[in-house]
């Protein structure tokens, strides 16, 4: 009996984990969120922008370019020009070379940043590879525009930003299988 009892302890015991691994698995996103707000980390852009601004001439701001590899990323990938000197309200543009060394085909996502965080809200793409896989045969080499606007609402006190962007081998991944008659 007393086995059975200590059995049964064991199997409530390890439901419970796995309970608590589950909803902890939801409260990392929010988690998360802070963290990077807190310490300012990963600030998220602005996101596509397709409204118009009138350009602030009398207004600098540096914005920097970085580009980094996952760990298992191979590709060369780097920005055309370490910064740029930009205007509040106008439209700029970055290219991104990548080249894949390897002898196979592969696909890349990559994922921006921007720093400092309170800048991100301000930090409007128009047009960008990071809204896409990026897929390269084995030896090809492209250019990959950003296109983007420093929003004139951005705080005063801000005049150098850094955008930067993690580039992952997402060739792995199997797409969606499409499901007939749907």
């Amino acid at each position: 009996m007393s086995a059975a009892l200590s059995t049964r302890s064991l199997i409530k015991r390890l439901l419970l984990l796995v309970v608590v691994m589950f909803a902890f698995g939801f409260a990392l996103v929010p988690i998360y969120d802070a963290m990077c707000k807190a310490f300012g980390i990963n600030g998220k852009t602005g996101g596509a922008f397709t409204g118009t601004q009138t350009v602030d001439e009398q207004r600098q701001v540096r914005v920097q370019f970085l580009a980094t590899n996952a760990a298992d990323m191979v590709w060369d990938f780097k920005p055309k020009a370490d910064d740029l000197v930009v205007h509040p309200g106008a439209v700029n543009e970055m290219l991104f070379i990548a080249h894949n060394p390897t002898d196979k085909p592969m696909t890349a996502q990559a994922i921006p940043s921007v720093v400092p965080s309170k800048a991100a809200a301000y930090f409007h793409k128009t047009e960008c590879f990071c809204f896409t896989q990026q897929i390269l045969q084995p030896g090809e080499r492209i250019e990959m525009p950003v296109r983007f606007i420093v929003d004139r609402d951005l705080p005063k006190d801000v005049y150098h930003l850094t955008l930067g962007y993690t580039l992952f081998d997402v060739t792995a991944r199997k797409p969606p299988v499409a499901k007939n008659g749907g």
